[in-house]
């Protein structure tokens, strides 16, 4: 398989660190949540995940999208993730994941339909999917 694009990021100091791309476009400090005990005032890998899967999934609907001959424009398509981090009953950390999905100018079988096809070539949703539970909502305008 090509791969099609390739990125290096490096941490130290865990969640109280940092991380850093190898080009510089990503240098963040990190912080534990307040709500895990930690001082807050900064980013977490929670956040970062849900960024990168929300605006992931947003390109694949748009993508999926063309394909089938729709055109939206920027604010007829939006995807907010919502990342949970929780114990399991063996004590490991596990992540939750919540996508509400809005898409104006169409209808809902529609929406759904796309919603589907754009799961099914999303990077983070195939590579979460059967490990991480994933909630979509959908709704239309």
């Amino acid at each position: 398989m090509t791969v099609l694009y390739s990125t290096r990021v490096t941490a130290a100091g865990g969640r109280q660190g940092w991380i850093r791309s190898d080009d510089g476009l990503l240098d963040l400090e990190l912080a534990m949540p307040q709500s895990l005990g930690g001082k807050g005032g900064a980013t977490n890998p929670e956040q970062l995940f849900a960024g990168g899967y929300a605006a992931c999934f947003e390109n694949a609907l748009l993508r999926v999208a063309r394909q089938a001959g729709h055109r939206f424009g920027d604010d007829d398509v939006r995807v907010v993730a919502e990342v949970g981090l929780s114990r399991s009953p063996a004590d490991a950390f596990v992540l939750s994941v919540a996508l509400a999905i809005a898409i104006r100018g169409v209808d809902r079988q529609t929406a759904d339909a796309l919603v589907r096809a754009a799961d099914a070539i999303c990077p983070y949703s195939n590579a979460i999917r059967g490990n991480v539970d994933v909630a979509k909502t959908i709704a239309v305008d």
